[in-house]
């Protein structure tokens, strides 16, 4: 049972394919193919009158063929186990991915130039890759990529220098799909002279706290121990979640400009750092950034999704000074009326093809004289870091993290939203039936305000409390996303069966209605249950339109793995006396 447990995957990939094959090319002889030095299965002429006995026992003989394959690939990877583990251990900290060995012997695939290899760059003449000394057809999977039409950018070439600024990539699944596209090997004089040098465009990063968790190292992402949320209602700069897309780009001070330009604007202006810093009157807003994948961690424990595996510590607060979006346009000479609905954000970082990472905001959260919508150069009293999108940043209050895009570039007024990946295939909510076969990124909106949220911080889940004391403390956040401002925490200690309200600790003077940008820390000291050894401890969080947490994750999963809100459960030992 265990084998076939392990065969059945690849023996129904095996039958799949065999029955494409059979769809498209009733009968097979082998074509030379002179021009391009390759070698393909060809139908005959005459091909839809072949005697269909001959269907099934193809069909039959490729059955066989998935089972034996299958056990073969289930021994094989029985034998790799170690290396996969290590190969698992070296791309979680970013180091560089090896493509298994391929069970085929050598001299089994058809040998290829590179130069060959150029010539398949499109869908009509098929997209094909290399990585390492190996040709792999990838047409089948474009349609597929997660990434979208980004993977195109290496078609005909080598993977090495995109995977390298991707370095998620270098995961095993990863590695194995793409082991199931081969379809040959380089020339031995193409394999001496190599890909090319490749120069790791994350080695001007700066450095980080030694505390973080990282969740990818290139591009660099990390959360900090939860329990340190807690402890400062401003997050130190150092501690403050960090979400890159792409290398953290080197920027000069002196050199740099701000571009804005688009509908309803008499001309394109440039203003440096010193225009933004004295021409402008300076703003504070103290203001909670959230990313949309916070909590992503606990939906993979529903079902897997795709994405980076956050705890509950993608999301700090910062008191941000900076000047008004509103009066930069105003500056500009912006005039009201026109067909503009979205203002445009495009950062200084940028992918291998010069692409830089963007989104967009409503137009009307811009200009809104409650939207408080800052350039910020300043991060808690201090000149923004690096990390955070020196030397300037869009901090849309309210707003999902992902559109407060760094180390800005341009701002562009618009009719239309973004066309970034990020803002048009990426950050959006669905149905927990969506899979990605079925998803559609252009049938949902864009996730702008984030919803309610809450989590409890300390105690950590699995840790063992001793009952010396009377009593137990729970410390959290909450937050809402929009400027709602949350009014109340309740906390349970039995699983959800009986609630206590918890104590609400803020930073600054309540703020004006719907300007609650910032999260409240909450407390809850309670005496310990009289009896059982364990503590089911969940919080729930309210906000002042009565939005509340779901109890359970199920109902919200969604193969992104974004707005993740439910309930927070952890569960703790108690030491008997």
């Amino acid at each position: 049972m265990l084998f076939l447990k392990h065969a059945l995957g690849p023996a129904r990939r095996c039958l799949y394919r065999t029955q494409r094959l059979l769809v498209r090319t009733p009968l097979f002889y082998p074509q030379v193919c002179a021009d391009k030095g390759c070698v393909r299965w060809q139908s005959g002429e005459g091909g839809r009158d072949w005697n269909p006995r001959w269907q099934h026992m193809v069909a039959g003989l490729a059955a066989g063929t998935g089972m034996v394959l299958a056990f073969g690939l289930y021994h094989r990877q029985e034998q790799q186990a170690a290396s996969v583990e290590q190969l698992a251990d070296s791309a979680g900290r970013g180091g560089e991915a090896v493509l298994p060995e391929t069970a085929a012997p050598v001299g089994a695939y058809p040998i290829f130039t590179r130069e060959e290899v150029t010539k398949h760059r499109t869908l009509q003449d098929g997209v094909w890759v290399t990585f390492g000394d190996s040709v792999y057809d990838i047409t089948d999977f474009v349609g597929l990529h997660p990434g979208g039409s980004k993977i195109m950018l290496a078609a005909g070439g080598a993977l090495e220098p995109f995977w390298a600024m991707y370095a998620v990539h270098n995961q095993q699944h990863v590695l194995e799909l793409l082991g199931e596209y081969k379809v040959g090997e380089l020339s031995s004089e193409d394999k001496k002279k190599g890909s090319g040098a490749i120069s790791d465009p994350y080695a001007s990063d700066p450095p980080r706290h030694p505390a973080l968790k990282i969740n990818s190292l290139k591009p660099f992402n990390a959360e900090p121990p939860s329990e340190i949320l807690s402890e400062n209602f401003l997050t130190p700069n150092a501690f403050f979640f960090k979400r890159n897309h792409l290398p953290v780009p080197e920027v000069d001070p002196e050199r740099y400009r701000l571009e804005i330009s688009g509908e309803g604007l008499p001309k394109a202006v440039s203003l440096t750092l010193e225009d933004l810093k004295t021409k402008f009157p300076k703003h504070t807003v103290t203001a909670t950034l959230q990313c949309a994948g916070n909590r992503r961690s606990e939906m993979n424990k529903i079902k897997q999704v795709k994405g980076l595996d956050w705890g509950i510590a993608a999301i700090s607060n910062a008191q941000w000074g900076g000047v008004r979006l509103r009066e930069v346009l105003e500056h500009a000479g912006y005039r009201h009326g026109g067909a503009a609905q979205h203002v445009q954000f495009e950062g200084l970082d940028k992918d291998v093809s010069g692409t830089p990472y963007g989104a967009s905001i409503p137009l009307r959260k811009a200009l809104s004289d409650d939207g408080d919508v800052l350039l910020a150069y300043e991060m808690n009293g201090e000149e923004l870091p690096r990390d955070h999108g020196f030397p300037l940043r869009a901090v849309v209050p309210g707003t999902v993290g992902a559109r407060n895009v760094k180390w800005l570039g341009k701002i562009i007024v618009s009719a239309e939203e973004s066309k970034s990946h990020w803002q048009q295939n990426d950050y959006k909510g669905f149905s927990p039936s969506v899979d990605w076969d079925t998803v559609d990124f252009k049938s949902a909106p864009a996730i702008q305000e984030l919803p309610i949220q809450s989590a409890i911080t300390e105690p950590r889940d699995g840790v063992l409390l001793e009952r010396s004391g009377e009593q137990v403390t729970v410390r959290g956040y909450a937050w809402s996303g929009g400027g709602r401002e949350v009014v109340r925490v309740d906390v349970s200690l039995d699983g959800g069966k009986t609630w206590q309200v918890a104590t609400l600790r803020s930073g600054e003077d309540a703020p004006p209605l719907g300007q609650a940008w910032a999260w409240k820390l909450w407390e809850l000291s309670a005496p310990f249950p009289p009896e059982g050894e364990q503590l089911d401890i969940v919080c729930k969080a309210v906000d002042n339109s009565y939005n509340m947490q779901p109890d359970s994750v199920a109902p919200i999963w969604n193969l992104r793995g974004v707005l993740s809100n439910a309930w927070h459960r952890v569960r703790v030992s108690v030491k008997k006396d």
